[in-house]
């Protein structure tokens, strides 16, 4: 609907440019100015079409809390159980234009833009004690997006010269971008009588993204503050769907220390870090369907997953994400 809005606004605005251009071809721009001009614009957009979140390795997007009873034939109770929503559309973006008026009414633009979203709960896995609430395992991962893409659009407006309304609309082509997850873990265990095993990991991975095109509208109003300077603002909305092509995990660290309840003594201690992980644990893509042939695991011990095959990237399912918004721009626009 929101395109629908911006289409039509852009149509109704062309009819009024062609309309006055036919009435007065007396008045052009300054002959002192180039038809060249910068642009330069920082703004804040808003999600407005959240969605699920993909899972987190093995984890589903929820905020899980459970708890363990050991009186029980089955010993975890779920307390709350939530599914995580949200966008990754969310955040700052800062642009840089180029722009050539064809004539008074109509320009084009081309702009390189930097976006840095908010970051969003992806998951979170909590498992108490029932009646002491002593905490035998939490998960929690948080995810952002930095990103740069290209946007060349099309600006039409009735060519005002102190208050000028425009409207601008074209595409969004990703040049660069990733999705960066921050997972943090610990977990307690028993490993023998009298032991107890405190297991803490750290980790950070990167999803790369698939080539992609979106859609980006604006309506706005410059004002001439100078003979070549002019601020603007405007709120603008963009649509850019991103499929995930691969991840890699980047940071990995994870202690293991295992102490004598009675006497407090560390016992043992066990550390993995990036370099003992295989290449299926750290290296994933991303597929459409799995099958039989995908290289998915087949076995766990402790925080070791074995895959088919150790010594080849693991396969999961494709996962979808919105980097796109509505937002407020404001900026300088400067005439060469």
């Amino acid at each position: 609907m929101k395109k629908l809005h911006l289409f039509g606004a852009a149509i109704l605005f062309t009819a009024v440019a062609v309309t006055t251009q036919a009435q007065d071809m007396s008045h052009s721009h300054n002959p002192a100015h180039s038809k060249w001009y910068l642009k330069v614009a920082g703004g804040y957009f808003f999600s407005v079409s959240p969605g699920q979140f993909p899972n987190v390795g093995p984890y589903p997007p929820q905020d899980l809390h459970t708890e363990y009873n050991p009186a029980r034939p089955n010993p975890l109770d779920t307390i709350s159980r939530k599914v995580l929503t949200g966008s990754y559309g969310q955040g700052f973006r800062g642009g840089l234009s180029v722009g050539y008026n064809i004539n008074k009414y109509l320009a084009v633009e081309g702009t390189f833009n930097y976006f840095h979203s908010q970051k969003n709960l992806m998951t979170r896995q909590l498992t108490t004690v029932v009646g002491s609430g002593k905490e035998l395992g939490h998960v929690e991962s948080h995810g952002y997006v930095n990103a740069v893409d290209f946007a060349p659009s099309l600006v039409v407006s009735p060519g005002m010269e102190k208050v000028n309304p425009y409207v601008r609309f074209g595409v969004v082509v990703p040049l660069w971008g990733r999705l960066y997850i921050e997972t943090d873990a610990s977990q307690v265990s028993s490993p023998g009588p009298g032991l107890q095993a405190s297991t803490v990991i750290h980790r950070k991975e990167e999803i790369k993204p698939n080539i992609t095109v979106g859609f980006q509208g604006a309506l706005g109003v410059s004002f001439q503050v100078a003979s070549r300077f002019d601020v603007f603002v405007e709120a603008e909305y963009r649509n850019v769907p991103v499929r995930s092509k691969e991840k890699e995990i980047t940071q990995y660290d994870e202690t293991t220390t295992v102490v004598n309840v009675a006497s407090g003594t560390v016992v043992a201690t066990r550390k993995r870090a990036l370099s003992d992980l295989s290449t299926a644990e750290k290296n994933t893509e991303y597929q459409t369907t799995l099958d039989k042939n995908s290289n998915t695991p087949i076995n766990q011990q402790g925080t070791k997953v074995f895959y088919k095959d150790d010594n080849k990237p693991s396969n999961d399912l494709k996962s979808y994400i919105n980097i796109g918004g509505l937002g407020v721009n404001a900026g300088l626009k400067f005439r060469l």
